[in-house]
């Protein structure tokens, strides 16, 4: 369960902190259906963009916004369906665009849902606290982006092999950036400089997404109803929902695999991870490059009973694709596969981890034999305004990128996808990814045994119970908001 003891104290300057800062908190009925926004909040988000650190862009926390980086409003959800062309599947592969957050990344959201519940019970005091959020990417660019508007001290800290773009942005965003040893797989490291952290120093709050259930519980409920609202409008009668492939990375974004499983309990879910780093297949480890998904462990936040399946992608096809996606020369050659310059021109939509997730849909659908009756979701977590660098690095590595090279990346790359490296999960096999959580977070982190075999054996009770949590946070948010005062202000 969310801890949401209230504390009365810390609240009070809490509150008196977001009055000053103009901060008014968005509940997840707002985030989920911006139409329940106030008026007046959206007026004054007609002046605002997307990136400026301006408190009203909390609002803007959502799937909903109009795809513009000034002054837009909202709208449906945000979504590309990948053609055939493309796939080289029959299956309608759809998948909800990241980009169109604060900050360019849905991890914004997932952060969200973690500082919320502490923010709003005066657990986190932002006169007083430095809010540590540990990362391979995206997730500390979205904390540091949420600790900016409430003027508080914020410690990103994130892999050395990270995009030069990430640390750049966090340079000018966070109090401190903090890089450790390694790449994406190394999240161990991460751990550890947290822990050396708490140890130092007296004022720190960790927010570990992955084992903050307020991430997964932003999935589930956020993600979750988009998803849901997009299968409302795709499929027709004679559809199926056939399940979601997400690589795993903190697991948060899985979270709205269980909330579509209530509703359509056939559906699947299939967990993607780098194949140079096989954990949950294979017990394996490595490095890739794959950027955002951290491995060697199994998060804490991970349902791993509710998962079917799990799907290893190389990482070198994703490098592959994003030259092919974003080079003038695989632009050229993708139409002349009869791909449409509509979709050509969203391509740039998908960063790295976004096509390792198309990859994993592809692979899903080749798999179980999907027909153009079937629907496979998915996310693109983030897009190339955030990998700039790793096509230059390309070129400078590879030399210029030309259509023979195109070629041979559309057909090895996307129309040759294999159904090898994957794996369904039986209960057992379930049951063994589920214990390596003991060897983190049980050995190392100190967690209690006692409620990782809650997880297992009080299924789906346990996680019901946090999926249940979402109208009692609602109710501190807007409790805080009245305490706050600046709705009345309006």
């Amino acid at each position: 369960m969310i801890d949401l003891r209230v504390n009365k104290e810390q609240l009070s300057r809490t509150a008196k902190r977001a009055y000053d800062r103009g901060i008014i908190a968005p509940t997840f009925a707002q985030m989920k259906d911006p139409e329940k926004i106030p008026e007046k909040l959206k007026e004054r988000l007609s002046s605002i963009g997307l990136w400026d650190l301006h408190a009203l862009n909390l609002f803007r926390i959502t799937w909903k916004n109009e795809p513009v980086k000034h002054g837009g409003g909202f709208g449906g959800v945000n979504y590309i369906e990948i053609p055939p062309e493309l796939s080289g599947v029959k299956a309608r592969i759809i998948s909800l665009v990241g980009k169109w957050f604060p900050t360019g990344s849905h991890k914004v959201g997932a952060t969200y849902g973690c500082l919320a519940p502490r923010l709003v019970t005066g657990q986190f005091d932002p006169t007083y606290h430095q809010a540590v959020w540990p990362s391979t990417g995206n997730y500390c660019r979205g904390g540091a982006y949420n600790a900016h508007l409430l003027s508080c001290k914020s410690v990103a800290i994130l892999p050395e092999q990270m995009s030069h773009e990430r640390f750049e942005w966090l340079s000018k965003i966070a109090g401190e950036v903090i890089a450790t040893p390694g790449c994406e797989s190394n999240v161990w490291e991460i751990f550890q400089k947290c822990k050396e952290l708490e140890a130092t120093r007296e004022n720190i709050m960790t927010f570990n997404q992955f084992d903050e259930f307020g991430n997964h519980l932003w999935h589930y409920d956020v993600t979750g109803h988009a998803m849901e609202e997009v299968l409302q409008k795709e499929l027709d009668k004679n559809g199926r929902y056939a399940g979601i492939v997400l690589t795993s990375g903190s697991s948060g974004t899985l979270g709205c695999g269980d909330y579509l499983k209530e509703i359509y309990p056939a559906s699947k879910i299939a967990v993607g991870e780098a194949l140079q780093c096989p954990t949950l297949l294979l017990n394996g480890f490595g490095g890739h490059r794959i950027e955002g998904i951290g491995d060697k462990h199994v998060p804490w936040i991970h349902n791993v009973r509710n998962t079917d399946m799990v799907i290893a992608i190389d990482d070198q096809p994703c490098i592959n694709l994003i030259r092919l996606f974003n080079e003038p020369a695989g632009k050229s050659y993708l139409s002349r596969q009869g791909v449409e310059d509509g979709i050509i021109e969203q391509l740039p939509l998908l960063g790295i981890s976004s096509v390792g997730n198309l990859l994993g849909a592809i692979k899903f659908a080749k798999y179980y034999e999907l027909t153009d009756r079937d629907v496979v979701l998915t996310t693109f977590t983030d897009s190339m305004e955030l990998y700039q660098t790793r096509l230059q690095e390309e070129e400078e590595k590879h030399g210029h990128y030309s259509e023979l090279q195109a070629a041979i990346d559309y057909h090895r790359s996307l129309m040759a996808v294999a159904t090898d490296t994957m794996a369904e999960l039986s209960y057992r096999d379930q049951q063994r990814v589920h214990n390596l959580k003991y060897y983190t977070w049980i050995e190392q982190m100190g967690k209690s045994a006692e409620e990782l075999d809650a997880q297992w054996y009080d299924w789906p009770k346990y996680w019901d119970d946090i999926h249940n949590q979402v109208k009692q946070i609602d109710k501190l948010i807007e409790a805080f908001n009245d305490e706050v005062g600046l709705l009345e202000e309006l």
